[in-house]
């Protein structure tokens, strides 16, 4: 899946993504990587693009939502300073999950199997 940030912000992204989920790094291809943004490798399958747009608006609604052991990366999130807003049990029953934002205002979902 893809998101979009600012130009100039991908080691925000990287620092996010990166550093306090720690999701590795992928290299970009040649021709790709000189367009700017970043890749990473989703632990459990799928890789996230960050693409970099010129006209950049944070994605307030739509978000990607990961599938991730939501106790640990709520703690990793909090702890980088991120606000951590617990979803209401109710809309999804048995399923624990939150959002955030990541350093350049996109909304991102984390959630429990």
């Amino acid at each position: 899946m893809q998101i979009a940030c600012p130009v100039g912000a991908e080691d925000r992204m990287r620092a996010f993504y990166g550093g306090v989920l720690g999701w590795s790094e992928l290299p970009k291809p040649p021709l790709l990587a000189a367009r700017g943004g970043c890749w990473f490798a989703v632990p459990g399958g799928g890789e996230l693009h960050v693409g970099v747009e010129v006209d950049f608006r944070q994605a307030r609604k739509a978000h990607p939502a990961f599938v991730v052991d939501v106790d640990a990366v709520a703690a990793a999130v909090a702890g980088a300073g991120a606000g951590v807003r617990w979803a209401d049990p109710a809309e999804i029953p048995g399923r624990r999950r939150f959002h955030t934002d990541d350093p350049v205002g996109n909304r991102v979902e984390f959630l429990e199997s």
